[in-house]
C-alpha cells in the first residue's frame, strides 16, 4: 500500500473519531463561531480601545451574554412560572367570549362558523390548565437545556474571539487556497453574518421596546412581553400577530374594548407599519453601509428567505445558520464565476474597448 493511501486512511479515520468525540458540541461550536464572525468588527474596535485581545474577547462575551442570552433565559423562566399559575377562570371568560363572537358572526361564513364552534367545544379550560402544567414542565426542561447550551456557546464564543485570528490563519495554510480566494470567501460570509446579526438585534430590540412600553402602561410586565414580541418579530409576516391578537382577545373577554382597540391599532400602525415598514429598512441599510466589506450588491430577498429556511430547518438558531450557509454557497459561486472569467478571457485583449 502506498504511503499516500495510508496517510489518507489515517486522516479519514481520525476525522471520524474526532466527529464522534466532539459531536455533542458541534452545534454550539458552530453557532459560537458564526456569532464571533458576526461581531468581529466590534471586537476589533474593543481591541484597539483596550490594547488587549483577551480584554476585548472578555468584554464582547459579557455583552453577548447580557444582550442575547439573558433575555432568552428570563423569558423561558417567566413563561414557565406563568403556565404553572394559569387561571382557569380567565380561560373560561376568553372561551365564552370567542363562542359569543362565533354565534354573532355573519351568515356568509357558512360552515366555517359551525367548524370553529365545534373546535372550541372540544377545548375545556380544565384540560387546558392540565396541558399548561405539562407544557410548563416541558419548558422547564427546555430551559435547563437552553442554559447548558448557552453556557457552552458563551465559552466557545470567548475562545473563538481569543484565538480566532490564529485559527483562521492556520486553516488557510492547511487548505492552501490562493489569498484572494480565501479573502473573498471570508469577507463575503463575515459581511452577511454581521448585517444579519446586527439587523436582527436592532429590529427585535426596537419593536420589543415599543410593544413593551405600550403594554406596561396597561399594567402588564413590559419587560417580559417586550422580549416576547422582540423574538416573535423575527418570524416573518405573522410574528407581531402572535402577540397582539391574544392581547386583544383577552381584553375584549373582560370587556375592555378601549384597551383592546388600543393594543391592536398601536401594534398595527406604530410597530407593523411605521417601525417595520419604514424604520427597519433604514436600520438594515445603515448597518449594511457601515459593516459591508465587499462591493457585491446583496439581494435582501435572498437573506430574507435564508432566515425563513433556517428557522424552518434548524429552529431558533436557524436565523444564524440559514444566512451563513447561503452566504458561503453564494461566495463559492462567485469564486467559480471569477475563475471561469479568468480562464475564458482571451489573452492580449483589454476588458474594455
Amino acid at each position: 500500500m502506498k504511503p499516500q493511501t495510508i496517510f489518507t486512511v489515517l486522516i479519514a479515520a481520525s476525522l471520524y473519531w474526532m466527529y464522534l468525540l466532539y459531536q455533542p458540541y458541534l452545534m454550539s461550536i458552530l453557532i459560537a463561531s458564526l456569532l464571533a464572525v458576526s461581531t468581529y468588527s466590534f471586537k476589533h474596535r474593543l481591541r484597539s480601545y483596550f490594547g488587549s485581545t483577551t480584554a476585548a474577547a472578555a468584554v464582547s462575551t459579557i455583552l453577548m451574554a447580557l444582550l442575547f442570552f439573558a433575555p432568552l433565559g428570563y423569558f423561558l423562566a417567566k413563561v414557565t412560572i406563568y403556565l404553572q399559575h394559569i387561571d382557569a377562570h380567565s380561560l373560561d371568560r376568553i372561551m365564552d367570549y370567542l363562542r359569543h363572537l362565533i354565534e354573532n358572526a355573519p351568515e356568509f361564513l357558512g360552515t366555517s362558523k359551525s367548524w370553529t364552534a365545534d373546535m372550541l367545544d372540544s377545548f375545556h379550560p380544565a384540560d387546558l390548565t392540565a396541558k399548561a402544567l405539562k407544557i410548563a414542565g416541558t419548558i422547564g426542561s427546555v430551559s435547563a437545556s437552553f442554559v447548558k447550551n448557552a453556557l457552552m456557546i458563551i465559552v466557545f464564543y470567548f475562545f473563538a474571539h481569543l484565538y480566532g485570528a490564529r485559527l483562521i490563519a492556520y486553516f488557510k495554510r492547511i487548505i492552501n487556497l490562493p489569498p484572494e480566494d480565501s479573502h473573498l470567501l471570508g469577507n463575503e460570509v463575515a459581511s452577511v453574518m454581521s448585517i444579519v446579526f446586527y439587523s436582527i438585534l436592532a429590529t427585535a430590540a426596537l419593536e420589543g421596546a415599543l410593544f413593551g412600553i405600550a403594554v406596561s402602561f396597561m399594567g402588564y410586565n413590559g419587560l417580559l412581553f417586550g422580549i416576547m414580541f422582540g423574538f416573535a418579530s423575527l418570524i416573518p409576516l405573522i410574528g407581531g400577530a402572535l402577540m397582539w391578537v391574544p392581547f386583544t382577545l383577552y381584553e375584549l373577554a373582560y370587556g375592555n374594548v378601549g384597551a383592546a382597540l388600543f393594543i391592536m391599532l398601536y401594534t398595527v400602525i406604530v410597530i407593523s407599519v411605521f417601525a417595520d415598514t419604514f424604520v427597519k429598512p433604514m436600520i438594515i441599510k445603515s448597518i449594511d453601509d457601515k459593516l459591508s466589506k465587499t462591493e457585491t450588491k446583496r439581494n435582501e430577498l435572498i437573506i430574507f428567505f435564508a432566515i425563513i429556511a433556517g428557522l424552518t430547518s434548524f429552529g431558533f438558531w436557524g436565523m444564524i445558520l440559514g444566512p451563513a450557509i447561503t452566504a458561503f454557497f453564494m461566495a463559492l459561486l462567485m469564486l467559480i464565476e471569477r475563475k471561469n472569467a479568468i480562464r475564458e478571457k482571451p489573452l492580449g485583449i483589454p476588458d474594455e474597448i
